[in-house]
């Protein structure tokens, strides 16, 4: 009798992660952090002599959605901060290639999602409107990368992305990439900070 393919993978925090049924016990942030600073945007071609990471697109998203809802609390935050999370299992499948092969993998993508978001305090996923937010801040990051990292005209991408809404915050220094320990620290500083928002520790009253 054949056994069954190996479906998990072990991660350097020692946790087995299942990729058919991931258990948010074995979802760890600093597993998270390192796999997306070393998954590239755009299959590596990009400008530059570091890839633009998947750890650093997520904090342009973030910031974009930002951008879009000044009014966003840190959960809202958290979910842009995480919206490509289980890229750090399944890498970034970029648009061409998910085309070609159809929708098969957005099962495991949403198990993946739902197990992560769960780990960390979240619905298994995000409300409808803000889906619909990180949508607009996903879609004008694409737009920004492939005009100033990818080597898209301004033309071509606007044929392809569509017409980008405004950007109203700063995010120059968040489109020039960064090493991999430096993308993977700030990804890991920005969730901290976000949860430490999310759930501030009481201070100590005086004796």
């Amino acid at each position: 009798m054949t056994a069954a393919p190996r479906a998990w993978q072990r991660m350097l925090s020692g946790r087995r992660l299942d990729l058919l049924d991931p258990s948010p016990v074995d979802v760890e942030i600093e597993d998270i952090a390192h796999g997306l600073a070393r998954v590239a945007r755009w299959n590596g071609q990009t400008a530059g002599p570091h890839v633009f990471s998947v750890a650093q697109h997520a904090l342009l998203v973030e910031a974009l959605g930002v951008g879009l809802l000044p009014q966003a609390g840190p959960a809202e935050r958290l979910d842009l901060l995480l919206h490509d999370a289980p890229e750090y299992v399944i890498g970034d499948i970029i648009s061409p290639f998910k085309a070609a092969i159809g929708h098969s993998y957005k099962v495991v993508e949403q198990r993946l999602l739902a197990a992560i978001r769960l780990r960390f305090g979240l619905p298994p996923e995000p409300a409808p409107a803000m889906q619909r937010l990180i949508k607009r801040a996903d879609k004008l990051a694409a737009f920004l990368e492939a005009t100033r990292l990818a080597g898209f005209s301004r033309e071509e991408a606007l044929k392809v992305f569509g017409r980008p809404e405004p950007v109203r915050v700063p995010v120059d220094a968040l489109l020039d990439p960064w090493p991999t320990g430096q993308a993977q620290a700030r990804f890991l500083d920005r969730f901290q900070a976000l949860v430490a928002e999310r759930h501030p520790v009481p201070a100590l009253s005086g004796s």
